[in-house]
């Protein structure tokens, strides 16, 4: 295996970087987003781990899916490791994609050794009102309209706009954002939605056992930065709070964020994975 290799599998686009024999690293998007979005990251976690990196279905590169449903995708990832023969995973999840890293652990504990997740909001109400940009695009009657004729310098302004830093948006992940459809896109907000309102993600992880890596910008203007906080309540989470960070810490914040990962999976080693009880 090479250090880049792409494939195809369960409806999914898959990349894997780093070397076959390394422990492996799964990194989920959140969305809206693609596989891309951890390219700031990706070298150094490539250089300790064999890192697979997913487009979601109707993400990047992956065709739409039939269903958006949170554990529904979380399945179709454990069936892709199930197939790859890879298990246990540190599986790490930005936003969005903190919520399927954890039904995934809900469902296959076998398939997780531990949780890191980056921006993931606990609950409803820690949403903040979304950016004006995000609103029109979201709103009918216009929102199908204008979601069809966004250029690339709005995908950017609208990425920008969930961060406290200045950040470069490369055009891959400009490119990767043009792909979702709106029916698309307002489908995996309704399904996210549902799946914290069902019960919150600490409640959900506690009940887990694994470690558990929480990092969450000061800044973060998609979700309360305080309600970092409430992932506090859970015993195997350590709480990372990162200054002046909003809600892209992969893009703001490169090094601490591959830095955190990277000592979190090294600890996390020498924990046992929960095997399920037969």
């Amino acid at each position: 295996m090479s250090e880049y290799d792409v494939e195809q599998s369960h409806g999914m686009h898959v990349v894997h970087l780093g070397p076959r024999e390394a422990p492996p690293l799964l990194l989920i998007h959140g969305s809206g987003a693609s596989g891309g979005s951890w390219n700031p990251v990706v070298p150094a976690l490539a250089g300790h781990h064999h890192v697979i990196r997913v487009d979601l279905p109707g993400h990047g590169q992956s065709p739409p899916g039939l269903s958006y449903d949170v554990p529904v995708q979380a399945g179709r990832v454990a069936a892709l490791l199930d197939d790859l023969g890879l298990g246990p995973v540190t599986a790490v999840g930005h936003s969005s994609g903190g919520y399927i890293a954890t039904a995934l652990a809900e469902q296959r504990p076998d398939l997780v050794r531990s949780l890191a997740l980056i921006s993931s909001g606990p609950s409803p109400d820690a949403l903040l009102p979304q950016p004006f940009l995000l609103r029109v695009l979201l709103a009918p009657p216009l929102g199908p309209f204008l979601w069809s004729r966004r250029s690339d310098a709005m995908i950017r302004r609208g990425i920008s706009a969930t961060c406290a830093r200045p950040v470069d948006v490369p055009d891959d992940v400009v490119a990767a954002m043009r792909g979702i459809t709106y029916r698309a896109f307002r489908t995996v907000l309704r399904r996210n939605t549902a799946y914290i309102s069902e019960r919150s993600v600490p409640e959900r992880v506690a009940a887990l056992e694994v470690p558990v890596l929480v990092i969450f910008g000061t800044a973060d203007r998609r979700w309360k930065p305080s309600s970092a906080h409430q992932y506090d309540a859970v015993p195997t989470a350590r709480v990372e709070v990162l200054p002046g960070v909003g809600h892209m810490p992969m893009f703001e914040a490169p090094e601490t964020t591959s830095k955190l990962l990277l000592g979190f999976t090294a600890t996390a080693a020498d924990t046992p994975p929960v095997i399920p009880q037969t």
